[in-house]
């Protein structure tokens, strides 16, 4: 597997998404610890997990907790409930790289751009953390469905942040479980992937895209 920090804690980990990072990173070796609301909520998806890779080194533990014992921590948490989330783990990731996946999506209309006032979800993360923290954005645009298959994922993940060595970390971490990772710039330029993300909930539904609609950037070849 490639060097970066782990164990990796995946914050929101019982959700679609987070679920979806945890079993690829547990295919790939890496240990897990997944992060929620409540201890027995986590240590249940751990187990779940554990049936699925039994060769999985997982535990389940609060998301405060989760994110004190992950060297990098990816949250994973819906829009709403993105405020709270950092508040309550944002005195455990001092000087950690932290993985914002945080997409600003406002039910009902989620299929429609609609960015917050700070601009983007990232900046609300850095608002939120603060500037102790190596904060990186990123898997904004790869269904959940998706990396809930076995196998490589044809699809791109644009990885943002003003730290370029945390976000290559991020980078060789996506390229670890499956997909393919790529420096999208600062991370101002998050709220670029944030919107499309939007843009690819409409491609789903006006043409039934069952598995979830993904980018790929053309041009690159193997890189």
């Amino acid at each position: 597997m490639s060097e970066f920090p782990k164990p990796l804690a995946i914050v929101g980990g019982t959700g679609a998404l987070g679920g979806g990072l945890a079993i690829r990173a547990a295919r790939a070796g890496c240990p897990v610890v997944i992060g929620s609301r409540t201890a027995q909520k986590a240590e249940a998806a751990a187990a779940a997990l554990r049936e699925t890779v039994p060769d999985a080194d997982v535990v389940g533990l609060e998301n405060a907790a989760a994110a004190a014992a992950g060297e990098m921590v990816v949250v994973t948490v819906p829009f709403a409930s993105q405020a709270d989330t950092l508040a309550a783990i944002a005195p455990m990731v001092g000087g950690k790289v932290v993985v914002d996946t945080t997409v600003p999506l406002v039910p009902p209309k989620v299929a429609r751009v609609q960015l917050p006032p700070e601009g983007s979800a990232a900046q609300r993360a850095a608002k939120a953390l603060g500037e102790g923290v190596r904060l990186v954005t990123g898997f904004h645009n790869v269904s959940a469905k998706k990396l809930g298959e076995e196998g490589p994922v044809a699809c791109d993940v644009l990885v943002f942040g003003d730290d370029v060595d945390a976000r290559q970390l991020v980078v060789d971490l996506a390229n670890a479980i499956g997909l393919r990772g790529l420096h999208g710039g600062v991370l101002d330029n998050s709220a670029a992937a944030e919107a499309l993300t939007s843009v690819l909930i409409a491609i789903n539904k006006r043409y039934k895209v069952a598995e979830g609609a993904g980018i790929r950037i053309t041009g690159l070849g193997e890189a």
